[in-house]
């Protein structure tokens, strides 16, 4: 596949993603949002795909925003669809039903750090920088920031960052939460790479299902969240992966799993 703005390969069942406007800092314009849509869309559905690294080209910037050209012409109704746009790309990384990783090896702004929140793990470049800086320009983050922040490192932090419009650092970041791991830079890819690895190693399927557990079970209360959990624990215990798992178990073998 060929866009304008991304760049896409795969090998060993990893599919990386490459945010390709580096002379914008990979500035997501609708345009990107189009392609990344498009991209994610024939992603969920490749069977081959079992992992998928999103990174940006260059060494300044994973996305160091929106493109605030496009912003300033913006009416009311558009930029509600604007957000909405945004919103429905962002979800289906979220939901995808296989695991992204954001290898984040810079600037991380506004969007940016939008685009990392709906990965399911963020790993960062020492250089890497966050923020929720749309304040500053009179707006409000617009692509999920002002929810799945949150979620993620707790209403005071979220608000922290988003009301001051600030920058933080990588390893600030890791610690309130916001990133898993934080690695020199020429390290970012491989660290990227063994954990997509790892995760390859195990049955597709319950990969699968653990993410849709995590995700549609963390906005509601736990009693809610375990009848998630049982109904799919039910569902994987049906699989031809859980038979061959547990048995090549109690053999003392790898096992082969099918992803059925």
């Amino acid at each position: 596949m060929e866009f304008k703005n991304l760049l896409f390969k795969q090998e060993e069942g990893i599919g990386f993603v490459t945010i390709n406007r580096p002379d914008k800092l990979n500035a997501l314009n609708i345009e990107t949002i189009k392609e990344l849509e498009e991209l994610f869309t024939h992603l969920k559905e490749n069977q081959e795909i079992k992992v998928v690294i999103i990174t940006g080209a260059g060494e300044k910037a994973f996305v160091a925003g929106a493109d605030i050209e496009e912003l300033s012409k913006l009416n009311m109704v558009e930029g509600k669809e604007y957000s909405l746009r945004g919103q429905r790309v962002f979800s289906l990384i979220e939901n995808l039903g296989k695991p992204v990783i954001a290898g984040v090896n810079g600037y991380a702004l506004g969007g940016g750090t939008e685009l990392t929140l709906a990965c399911h793990i963020r790993i960062a470049s020492e250089k890497a920088m966050f923020g929720q800086p749309e304040v500053k320009l009179g707006l409000i983050p617009g692509y999920g920031g002002t929810q799945r922040l949150a979620r993620l490192v707790g209403k005071g932090k979220a608000l922290e960052l988003i009301l001051t419009g600030d920058m933080i650092t990588a390893q600030q970041a890791l610690e309130i939460g916001l990133v898993n791991k934080v690695v020199p830079p020429e390290e970012l890819l491989s660290a990227c790479k063994d954990i997509a690895k790892k995760i390859i190693n195990n049955s597709p399927i319950a990969v699968k299902y653990a993410l849709e557990a995590v995700n549609n079970g963390l906005d509601k209360s736990l009693e809610e969240g375990l009848d998630i959990e049982a109904e799919l624990f039910g569902m994987v215990c049906g699989t031809e992966d859980s038979k061959e798992g547990t048995k090549a178990f109690l053999e003392k073998r790898k096992p082969v799993f099918k992803g059925k």
